[in-house]
């Protein structure tokens, strides 16, 4: 709410404290002047507040006693990151006078605008600060007259009315906010590119738009076309491409899926859908986006690039294959999930689910030595067919006959038996330079990376944050040999500075002890133990560093980590260093009643739909947080909470919607996380926490959904222990460390999306007022004959029953200009 003030240390000189009766210069300027205040009142306690102090007035002294009479507005009170109007008045609003804003004190804020009105956005602040602003007004010979008003800026709020659950074929975000559709599937990237007909007819996606869109980062661009981190006007666009819709990429539905022989067409579509994608946005003004077709920025990389190894595992024989004989060399990369940014300005990205792509025959099995079938096993390399049988699409074309990882030759370089182990890397791009060569970071580990979240801190060695994503799977964090120099950031040479600090340092793993304490364990040669037999799989003993780093997950096995609910993003809060990890969910398999620990301790069923369909297990997820000791990359143990439970408000008792949720915050599976910008207030002080959702449990309620928070910090709550309940009854109880609760004023829902979708990648500009985020796979249950979503079509009118669905990024803008959620 808009408040007036008063007077807070400096009066402006409207204050008599002299005791006689002579007649004051205000009180003249009343006597000839009707004088008044204006004070514009906001509708509500997220609304803006506008202008200043109480009007002033003075006399002139020039020769016929014309007087000047002018007024800076009323005091007004605000929050960081909200949009504020100085709005001066000179003299009955004479259009000759010269008039002028300046700032006089408080933190130092960029004024927008000349003359009588200028803006600024307000900055953030840790308690409640006082910005004074003097309006001067000058006559055509020169006389000046000048007055004051004060802004009380108070800390970040969050300045939005929930959005409520949401059914529709639309992204709907709160009032006050645009939405703008940018890249689809299937756009063109290059000038020679058709448009996309979206039928089913188009190929060629080497340069289109890829296929679900998932995590994104815009790297700045100058007007000159060079690395400028503080653009928020033009940049690039750097999204992956995680997996397909194939049901809508053929004009009716793909082609011997399942088993094969597939059409090479069609296969060779589905590989380019796939990977990453570099496109060109700029804002035409006032925020307003459009991507550029035929930038010479713009390019895709696809599961066909050339790649090179680098870090300890490069050159091992466990990465030899036809096409790589020395193990340096590889093509492509593959279900691109989340990601990283480096601070010289490097994308991360991260191959995740990549096990599945590949074919192994029924004959493979006894042609692998004992240690072979047990990586095998261990990472799920299964498949018959492979998820979309492409290497039935041709016996002699590498593209297709790679995706077979069956022992066919006499050496590991006469086939693609080891193909598999050149997935599952985190991959370096220089997003500037569309002719480099990605490199895949062996020193990071293989697995299947959900994220790998960059902390930099000069002095301290770089820390890499990573899930893998899947149900029992492991926290990571790689420590860099060498300390960061913050010089470094500003490098040309970026995949250098790549080279420096992400091919050699210590990988670990965590394990959460019960006393809401942790530590991280070395997976160093030497120190590993071997990893235990288990079932039919016997004793795995490790020969190098380089066999540690391609089979990370028995290395973590061996050393005892700790098994978590399905590790997802990873994201780091820029002010306290604590780091934030998503635990989307797990089922009752993987979290029995009686096999819940203080990191994961919940097990309880959530019924879904009319038919109250059992999910037993954790289907909401959860979000852990930690903090290093001496908030240090280096330390090798720490401190940790349970930030938020996920639970569905309206069906979860005391047991399960620990964290109070309601129906303004209440969702389910968190999947990305991501804090704002540390260059505009959101990610100041006390930054927004963002949390997308990929949500199966919760869908009949509601989409998918991106939701706003103002974190605390590890500790803010207290123990906790919960009663668990399984079928039939049983129950259990489990000890654990949780946050403090959420309220309204700390987790509000910003964004729902359209049908079938998931919330899955976000950026913002460096100003923070545009919003990016992904919106992947719409209508994924729907084929092409009856999509079940006509999004991104839907988002302005009404679509033709027949109209496909696309992933896409959106960009929201806040309608006053304003700093998106505060």
């Amino acid at each position: 709410m808009t408040q007036e003030l008063p007077a807070s240390g400096y009066s402006d000189g409207d204050v008599d404290t002299n005791s006689t009766s002579v007649t004051s210069l205000e009180e003249l300027a009343a006597q000839r002047y009707s004088r008044r205040q204006a004070l514009f009142r906001g509708a509500g306690a997220t609304t803006m507040a506008f202008m200043g102090t109480a009007v002033l007035a003075a006399c002139g002294d020039d020769d016929d006693d014309k007087k000047l009479d002018i007024s800076a507005g009323s005091n007004a009170a605000t929050s960081s990151g909200r949009v504020v109007t100085l709005t001066g008045s000179p003299a009955d609003g004479e259009a000759a006078y010269a008039t002028s804003w300046a700032q006089t004190s408080g933190t130092a804020v960029t004024l927008t605008g000349t003359g009588s009105v200028v803006s600024f956005i307000a900055p953030a602040v840790s308690a409640a600060t006082d910005l004074v602003f003097t309006f001067t007004a000058k006559t055509p010979v020169g006389q000046a007259r000048t007055a004051q008003t004060t802004v009380r800026v108070s800390p970040s709020a969050l300045g939005f009315a929930a959005v409520p659950h949401s059914l529709a074929d639309v992204v709907k975000v709160p009032s006050g906010y645009s939405v703008t559709v940018m890249t689809r599937l299937g756009d063109p990237l290059s000038a020679s590119t058709a448009a996309y007909a979206n039928d089913g007819s188009d190929s060629d996606f080497a340069h289109r738009i890829g296929d679900h869109g998932d995590a994104l980062h815009f790297f700045g661009l100058s007007s000159a076309g060079g690395r400028d981190d503080g653009s928020s006007v033009r940049g690039l666009m750097v999204q992956n491409h995680e997996n397909l819709n194939v049901q809508y990429l053929h004009p009716n539905g793909p082609t011997n899926v399942s088993s094969g022989p597939r059409p090479a067409a069609e296969a060779l579509k589905e590989i380019e859908a796939h990977g990453v994608s570099v496109s060109e946005y700029q804002d035409a003004g006032s925020r307003k986006w459009s991507y550029v077709k035929g930038s010479s920025f713009n390019r895709r990389i696809t599961p066909n690039t050339p790649m090179s190894f680098h870090g300890p595992a490069a050159g091992s024989s466990l990465l030899f294959t036809a096409y790589s004989a020395t193990g340096i060399a590889g093509r492509g990369t593959i279900n691109n999930c989340a990601n990283g940014i480096t601070p010289w300005a490097t994308n991360l990205t991260c191959e995740e689910n990549w096990a599945g792509y590949f074919r192994r025959d029924a004959a493979d099995d006894a042609k692998r030595t004992a240690r072979e079938m047990t990586a095998i096993a261990r990472y799920g390399v299964t498949s018959r067919t492979g998820n979309f049988a492409w290497s039935t699409a041709s016996s002699t074309d590498s593209i297709y006959t790679k995706w077979n990882a069956t022992i066919t030759g006499a050496a590991a370089t006469d086939d693609y038996r080891n193909e598999f182990n050149q997935y599952g890397w985190v991959v370096e791009i220089d997003p500037y330079d569309p002719a480099s060569t990605p490199r895949k970071r062996t020193a990071l580990g293989r697995m299947g990376h959900e994220g790998a979240f960059v902390r930099a801190v000069a002095g301290q060695p770089l820390g890499v944050y990573m899930g893998d994503d899947s149900r029992r799977e492991y926290l990571y964090k790689f420590v860099s040999s060498a300390a960061y120099a913050a010089a470094d950031g500003a490098s040309t040479s970026r995949l250098a500075m790549g080279d420096k600090y992400l091919d050699a340092g210590t990988l670990y793993v965590a394990r959460f002890n019960a006393d809401g304490t942790g530590q991280w364990l070395p997976l160093v040669f030497g120190s590993v133990p071997n990893r235990a037999a288990t079932g039919t799989y016997p004793e795995y003993v490790f020969a190098d560093q380089a066999d540690i780093l391609v089979n990370t997950r028995l290395a973590a096995d061996a050393v005892g980590a700790t098994p978590m609910d399905r590790p997802e993003w990873t994201a780091g809060n820029p002010v306290t260093g604590e780091i934030y990890l998503t635990l989307t969910n797990n089922n009752a398999a993987g979290r029995p009643l009686t096999g819940t620990d203080a990191a994961n301790p919940r097990h309880y069923n959530d019924p879904k739909g009319a038919s109250a369909t059992a999910q037993y297990g954790n289907p909401n997820g959860h979000i852990i947080r930690l903090r290093e000791t001496g908030d240090t990359t280096a330390a090798t143990t720490f401190k940790w909470d349970i930030y938020l439970f996920g639970a569905d408000a309206a069906d979860a008792g005391a047991q399960v919607n620990l964290s109070g949720l309601t129906a303004d915050n209440d969702f389910s599976s968190p999947d990305g996380c991501y804090f704002s910008r540390a260059t505009n207030p959101a990610g100041q002080i006390n930054p927004v926490l963002w949390i997308e959702t990929d949500d199966g449990a919760m869908t009949d309620r509601t989409n998918c959904m991106l939701l706003a928070a103002l974190p605390g910090h590890v500790g803010d709550g207290g123990a906790k222990t919960i009663t668990n309940t399984g079928s039939g009854g049983a129950t259990a109880t489990q000890a654990t460390y949780q946050g403090a609760p959420a309220t309204a004023a700390t987790l509000r829902r910003f964004l729902v999306g359209p049908v079938q979708c998931e919330i899955t990648g976000i950026d913002m500009t460096p100003d923070g007022r545009t919003l990016f985020v992904g919106i992947q796979h719409p209508g994924e249950d729907g084929s092409a004959a009856a999509p079940s979503s006509h999004w991104p079509d839907s988002q302005t009118g009404t679509a033709a029953a027949t109209v496909r669905p696309r992933s896409a990024i959106v960009a929201i803008t806040k309608d006053d200009g304003g700093i998106i959620a505060l």
